[in-house]
């Protein structure tokens, strides 16, 4: 199958590189000195599922027509990136992995003929150097979307990864928005996710994050989809137990992970210089939660602290960030 992969960067270059190793005619849009590292020594795969040079084609814009389309870039630049490929996606299904709650809406605006398919990826990687891409931790990409073009899309990507299909897709954003609130701390402070569930007072400071975000989904009338271990059940435990009961989530959360470092996706942004995805993430449970009325005093926090970093400030060690986010 003639499949594009838009952004090859951890989940994109990890899509791709795994259906080029299953056969499939692969075309990575990416831009950079990862476009070039590709292009020059193709995409180097390695980690949990194996090791693998794909040589894939790659170019800074589609010149033709594929039969299925993956969008990969971070939240804030999938709109733009699907509108400067839209020619070359309609009519086609364009399967859309992006974290936060925004990304079928704003792939539908950006391609309204396609049948746009979202998906969520549960394996961690990492993509810390141009055209190298490392799986730290296995997991499945979840997808939901148009019944036919969902099946159609499932059929070659759960080929190579675990697929999981689902008809609750925004409680399946909710409770990966609920995951993806570890990484906001690592890129505080510099630390792995691992290392920053292990330290009591910053796990203790993530769990009351996570806390926020189920309480504006329970205003919002969410029902959390079921996975890495959560349940809309567990989720809503985790707002009537007290908080040094509900710490043991990001613990259980930190074990699946492994013994592999993972930095978490802020702190790879911040780490390679680029804007990261904090806005929508935590600050997607601070918009949301001003809207509804739900106070989110930690993502506030957070969030600030992020984006201060990312302004060049340097990480801050964990008594600067209890001190000013606890």
């Amino acid at each position: 199958m003639r499949i594009a992969v838009i952004g090859a960067g951890a989940i994109g270059g990890t899509m791709a590189a795994l259906l080029d190793r299953a056969g499939h005619q692969v075309t990575v849009v990416a831009r950079g000195e990862n476009l070039a590292a590709i292009r020059d020594g193709g995409l180097r795969f390695d980690g949990a599922w194996g090791e693998h040079l794909a040589r894939v084609r790659a170019t800074e814009a589609l010149d033709s027509i594929p039969e299925l389309a993956i969008v990969a870039t971070k939240a804030q630049d999938a709109e733009s990136a699907i509108a400067a490929q839209a020619r070359f996606l309609g009519g086609i299904p364009v399967v859309v992995v992006q974290n936060g709650l925004e990304a079928l809406d704003s792939a539908r605006r950006a391609a309204p003929r396609s049948d746009v398919i979202g998906a969520l990826a549960l394996y961690a990687a990492s993509h810390l150097s141009p055209g190298v891409v490392t799986v730290t931790a296995a997991g499945a990409t979840y997808l939901g979307g148009p019944v036919l073009a969902t099946l159609y899309a499932s059929k070659p990507i759960g080929a190579v990864m675990p697929v999981r299909l689902t008809d609750n897709f925004e409680g399946a954003q909710w409770t990966k928005l609920v995951v993806n609130h570890v990484n906001a701390l690592p890129a505080i402070t510099g630390l792995s996710v691992q290392q920053v569930v292990a330290d009591r007072r910053l796990r203790h400071l993530l769990t009351r994050s996570m806390r926020e975000a189920v309480r504006v989904a329970k205003a919002k009338g969410v029902v959390f989809e079921t996975m890495s271990g959560l349940s809309d059940l567990a989720l809503r435990l985790l707002l009537r137990l007290p908080v040094s009961f509900g710490q043991l989530l990001p613990a259980m959360m930190a074990r699946r992970m492994g013994r592999t470092p993972n930095p978490g996706s802020t702190l790879q942004s911040i780490r390679r210089g680029q804007p990261t995805e904090i806005d929508y993430l935590n600050g997607a449970v601070v918009r949301i939660g001003a809207e509804l009325g739900v106070p989110t005093p930690v993502s506030s926090a957070l969030v600030e602290l992020v984006h201060e970093v990312e302004s060049g400030s340097g990480f801050l060690d964990a008594e600067t960030v209890i001190a000013r986010a606890g």
